[in-house]
């Protein structure tokens, strides 16, 4: 065996994974919801298998899905990948706002300033009052180990501003 041929050559282990990562694509149309499975470019008999897997249970489903891994080597993965990165993308951007939302609250509570003024700054429409209010009155339950009813009315405006910028 030349050299080269030799590179072309998977190992088993190699060759599993990407039949486990087939399966797992496979599993991944499975849970979607008939409207994004329309956007992700399948094939008819691919869609079908899909759709069949989705009324199956048990060791049905299981054979199903092994089915939907074998149908998955004639499909162009990278394609179907693309397609679900971009159907997911608008749920990963909602997560970091409201993580980035989650931070603003903390260091409000935790007596950050700094950022009280960037926030007044960033939103015109805020009312310094009543977000100072929110601040002091979440900050108290913290203390007495209340439980976060400010704190969480904090967020929600906080979400609210962001949401009307």
């Amino acid at each position: 065996m030349t050299e080269p041929e030799f590179e072309e050559q998977k190992s088993k282990s190699q060759v599993k994974r990407e039949m486990q990562a087939l399966r797992d694509l496979g599993q991944r149309l499975v849970e979607m919801s008939a409207t994004q499975l329309e956007k992700v470019p399948l094939s008819e008999s691919l869609r079908e298998a899909v759709v069949l897997a989705k009324r199956l249970k048990r060791e049905a489903l299981r054979r199903q899905l092994q089915h939907i891994g074998v149908l998955m080597r004639a499909e162009e993965s990278e394609v179907i990948l693309g397609t679900l990165d971009r159907l997911d993308q608008p749920h990963r951007e909602e997560v970091k706002a409201l993580h980035e939302i989650e931070q603003w609250r903390d260091e409000l509570i935790a007596g950050d300033t700094t950022r009280l003024t960037d926030l007044l700054s960033r939103y015109e429409t805020a009312d310094r009052q009543y977000l100072r209010q929110l601040v002091r009155n979440a900050q108290k339950e913290r203390e007495q180990n209340r439980p976060p009813k400010s704190a969480r009315a904090l967020f929600q405006y906080l979400s609210e501003l962001r949401s009307a910028d």
